[in-house]
């Protein structure tokens, strides 16, 4: 019974610090399917999206999901906790109980409860271990409960500075392709003099973006969760928005910008199809098209007046083949993650974010009269932006 109880204290000592090294240490995307954090997720949100869908779409539902980012994270080191203290109280049954304790016979309650006090570096000193492979134990356990609380207190800053890089373009976003943004905001609003290279220079620091978003996102996988400031923008918007653009180019330009349109749609391509094989979103068929005829055709008038490109119609077949390559995996993310993702060009001019408040809409609510800052007509858009 106590080898018995010893290999399972010491497999499930185990399987907890090879999970945090694993979630915490290891700067690489872990493949395996079957992991304790990755089951503590799902177990996680399995009831989340069910109770988001029979919420009214708004602002009470995006603050019920942006919760589940830093709750499941705080799950997640309280299970990690909670495994480690219990297995350094069956190694301490193990031994036999070897535990003086205060008018008390030693037990697997009072084991645990050591266990506990040492994991916290408590040392209240009402129980003690009594033989020397006890006090190995105690010892062990102490060095791995102060070991752990630094790594996870270092962890926490190493995340949210991703999050941070993450959030400042996709603001940045926001005045240069719409709040959503789409990809006919961001051609129409660089329709100003050597547009051509000032969309090459913009898609060029979107590169690196997408690469530092990879990277960081799939050694933590769980920034996918964490939401955007604002109900309309998300990172997974920001990114189909850039390989829309990036298609558009390559599909229908030439010269220096279709070779960095070129470059952008790799890396984001390859972003955003390891990052849903990360979270285990295998690919689906797109439900309607997000790019109808009449967008489409809007969107070359865009290319040729902005002197972007000359767009053929024999290359709309190439366009076509491109968004195949990431519209499916886009689909299956958004459904996943409950992020929606706007087509490639909207109905209404968009009310950008940078033109809103709070005080302004409440103030209009009580005056009746919207005093917001009005949107600027096509005109002054194009001698503005």
């Amino acid at each position: 019974m106590s080898l018995s109880a010893a290999i399972l204290g010491l497999a499930l000592l185990a399987i907890v610090l090879w999970d945090v090294f694993e979630t915490i240490i290891l700067p690489r995307r872990v493949t395996r399917r079957i992991r304790l954090a990755r089951l503590i997720y799902k177990f996680f949100w399995f009831p989340w999206p069910w109770i988001a869908r029979r919420m009214r779409a708004g602002n009470s539902r995006e603050s019920f999901l942006s919760f589940f980012g830093p709750l499941s994270l705080l799950f997640l080191f309280v299970v990690w906790a909670i495994g480690l203290i219990i297995a350094f109280s069956i190694l301490h049954f193990a031994a036999g109980s070897a535990i003086n304790g205060p008018g008390e016979h030693a037990g697997f309650w009072t084991d645990l409860y050591m266990s506990g006090s040492t994991f916290f570096t408590l040392g209240l000193g009402d129980v003690t271990p009594q033989t020397a492979l006890a006090r190995v134990i105690t010892v062990a356990e102490a060095g791995i409960g102060f070991g752990f609380l630094a790594v996870v207190i270092s962890y926490l800053p190493v995340l949210y500075g991703a999050f941070s890089r993450r959030e400042a373009n996709i603001s940045l976003l926001d005045a240069r392709a719409g709040s959503p943004p789409t990809a006919a905001e961001l051609l129409r609003r660089h329709n100003q003099p050597d547009a051509a290279r000032a969309l090459a220079v913009y898609l060029s620091d979107w590169e690196l973006w997408a690469a530092d978003l990879m990277e960081s996102h799939l050694s933590y996988p769980v920034l996918c969760r964490f939401r955007s400031q604002h109900n309309n923008q998300s990172w997974l918007a920001a990114l189909t928005t850039v390989l829309d653009v990036s298609a558009l180019l390559l599909a229908y330009a030439d010269g220096a910008l279709r070779w960095q349109a070129r470059m952008t749609f790799a890396i984001t391509r390859h972003a955003i199809v390891d990052l849903a094989q990360v979270l285990n979103c295998p690919p689906r068929a797109v439900d309607g098209d997000r790019l109808p005829a009449e967008d489409l055709k809007t969107l070359r008038i865009l290319l040729v007046t902005t002197g972007l490109a000359k767009c053929r119609s024999e290359d709309d077949v190439k366009l076509s083949e491109l968004r195949q390559m990431y519209e499916p995996y886009v689909a299956a993310l958004s459904d996943f993650l409950m992020m929606p993702v706007a087509g490639w060009s909207i109905a209404a001019k968009p009310r950008d974010n940078w033109r809103t408040s709070a005080w302004a809409r409440i103030s209009a609510e009580r005056a009746s009269v919207d005093i917001s800052v009005s949107p600027l007509s096509e005109t002054e858009e194009t001698e503005h932006f």
